[in-house]
């Protein structure tokens, strides 16, 4: 029988915390799960410690434990679909692997997807992460709020839950540049917030980097939404208008006055101006067609090296 509950776990650098973090899933889906049971699948993202053995380890005495180890790194989204293709659950949750989202938070997402929510987002009271890590953040909000009609109000946390439709419509994606909560806002409208404390690393350092985030920034831009060319082609129309006046204004100014030197610093300007913006353009229309080159090429999202407690004929 299929579970109730699948929790999907990306794994990077956390080989200390999984037994805790293991225990402390246990004691809170055992409370709200009236039928079915659960399980938790931990998709290790190709660390840099022993985490693979240590999942493998928990699961000898816990069958509900399941463990999907990746071949490289192939970064926290794309280890979430990866654990997506794997879970079975009627609800399925996603959540960071440093105890950093607690556990016990678990059955108030799962209480509103059962009074009808397709989507669940975990809002924190405030957020125990870097200055950068949050100012970051709150950009991305305001991009993602512009590029996938993002509501105002609601803040993308890798802490959310959704029923299993929900989930089977994103795994329908099958490029290699994963956003996965702009798969989840393309799905549905029927989401919800619950709100929690946000609570300190359990152990070692995040493995999101200024760099990382920086290309989930551009998944996000590029992959799912076409205003950053809109964008370019505005801008070219802005500096032709502009470039039409300021020439305009230098010819009125020369019939004015003969006498006036037309000089190559306007000359100098009108070329930085117009090679800036051609220079944007070409960057935009770069990505995009490197992006589609990459598609066409089926790059896969991940590569399943092995996997722990999952049984291949149940993986539907």
């Amino acid at each position: 029988m299929k579970p109730e509950i699948s929790v999907v776990i990306p794994v990077y650098g956390s080989a200390r915390i999984l037994p805790a973090l293991v225990e402390r899933l246990q004691a809170a889906l055992s409370t709200c799960t009236a039928e079915g049971g659960f399980e938790v699948i931990l998709v290790h993202d190709h660390g840099p410690d022993n985490a693979w053995q240590v999942i493998q380890q928990l699961g000898q005495t816990r069958p509900w434990l399941k463990g999907v180890n990746l071949r490289r790194n192939a970064g926290q989204h794309n280890a979430v679909m990866a654990g997506f293709a794997h879970a079975s659950g009627r609800f399925v949750i996603t959540m960071d692997d440093d105890l950093q989202h607690d556990p016990d938070d678990i059955p108030r997402i799962i209480d509103s997807l059962r009074t009808g929510a397709d989507l669940c987002y975990v809002q924190f009271e405030s957020r125990r992460h870097a200055l950068w890590k949050r100012a970051g953040s709150a950009f991305n909000d305001v991009v993602a709020s512009i590029l996938l009609n993002k509501p105002r109000d609601l803040y993308l946390s890798p802490f959310r839950g959704m029923r299993r439709e929900i989930c089977q419509a994103a795994l329908e994606y099958r490029g290699p540049f994963v956003y996965v909560d702009g798969l989840l806002l393309q799905t549905t409208s029927n989401y919800t917030m619950i709100t929690a404390r946000h609570h300190e690393r359990q152990d070692g350092a995040s493995g999101y980097s200024l760099r990382k985030s920086v290309s989930l920034w551009l998944q996000m831009a590029t992959s799912f939404s076409i205003v950053p060319l809109r964008l370019v082609s505005l801008a070219g129309v802005a500096a032709s208008v502009l470039s039409f006046v300021f020439a305009l204004g230098v010819i009125v100014r020369k019939l004015a006055d003969p006498d006036m030197a037309v000089g190559w610093p306007s000359l100098i300007v009108a070329i930085l101006f117009m090679g800036g913006l051609q220079l944007l353009a070409l960057g935009a229309i770069g990505e995009y067609v490197g992006r589609i080159l990459l598609n066409v090429n089926n790059r896969p999202q991940y590569v399943v090296g092995a996997t722990s407690n999952i049984d291949a004929t149940t993986r539907d």
